[in-house]
């Protein structure tokens, strides 16, 4: 969770998009980013794969009132409502993106290409039918705001009791610098979006950050089984909750809208 999800971008800048918050040629370049290229396979009415630009606007004239963002994990199908061969595609992925008012839905085929030292990005997102239904386990924002404080609070306790790395001077600092780089980059989600959404995800994307610290720097003062048991079971939560916060605050402009 250190970096935003393709199908966060998808979302939000399709998102802003759909609102006329954004042309569609600034949507597609920031959901582009620093990849190469994206394309869209499958769309419905399409004979092959098609530039986003394109693919946005079919899927608006498809119904898609919004855009939802799924970031599926074992066991945990976050955002997703099916069919089984989609949620099996999103679960491979990590992540994927639902549409609202259409019953269709994106996973991301990532590719890198070109030689060492050169190598690039390319991005194909396949569009397939979903399920018309609910997707899985989608907190509100004010949920996802509770959920995130009550469990950093928690994990944070454990891991410094643990003295696990990750929960010192070290993943302050580490967090400072994140706080800097997010300042310097400009807007945490795309325009239109309400100043709560763009909190959580904020927040969740901290949370995800201290949880990763943590994973990345080993078990720190965990040496015992029961210590490094104990490690997993406060970092899985945590990792679980900053997922349903992003989730959320990614489809904040839908919700309100639904």
């Amino acid at each position: 969770m250190l970096t935003e999800p393709r199908s966060g971008m998808l979302a939000a800048w399709g998102n802003a998009l759909l609102g006329g918050f954004v042309s569609p040629d600034d949507a597609a370049t920031a959901i582009v980013g620093e990849d190469a290229a994206h394309r869209v396979t499958g769309v419905p009415g399409e004979a092959g794969p098609v530039g986003l630009t394109l693919a946005l606007g079919r899927l608006r004239a498809l119904g898609a009132t919004g855009f939802r963002v799924a970031l599926p994990a074992p066991g945990h199908p976050l955002g997703l409502s099916g069919p089984p061969e989609f949620n099996a595609r999103a679960l491979e992925a990590e992540e994927a993106v639902v549409c609202a008012g259409a019953a269709l839905g994106l996973v991301p085929e990532v590719a890198e290409i070109g030689p060492e030292g050169d190598v690039r990005v390319e991005v194909t997102w396949v569009c397939s039918p979903v399920r018309d239904a609910p997707p899985a386990d989608v907190p509100s924002l004010g949920e996802a705001e509770r959920e995130l404080a009550e469990a950093l609070r928690d994990a944070t306790a454990v891991l410094a009791r643990l003295d696990v790395a990750g929960s010192g001077p070290v993943a302050e600092a580490a967090l400072d610098a994140y706080r800097a780089r997010s300042e310097a980059g400009g807007e945490v989600l795309a325009p239109g979006y309400p100043p709560r959404a763009v909190r959580v995800l904020e927040m969740a994307r901290r949370v995800g950050l201290v949880v990763s610290l943590a994973y990345r720097n080993g078990h720190g003062g965990a040496v015992s089984a029961s210590e490094m048991w104990a490690r997993t079971e406060a970092l899985r939560p945590v990792e679980r909750v900053a997922r349903r916060a992003m989730v959320a605050a990614y489809g904040a402009m839908v919700e309100r809208t639904v």
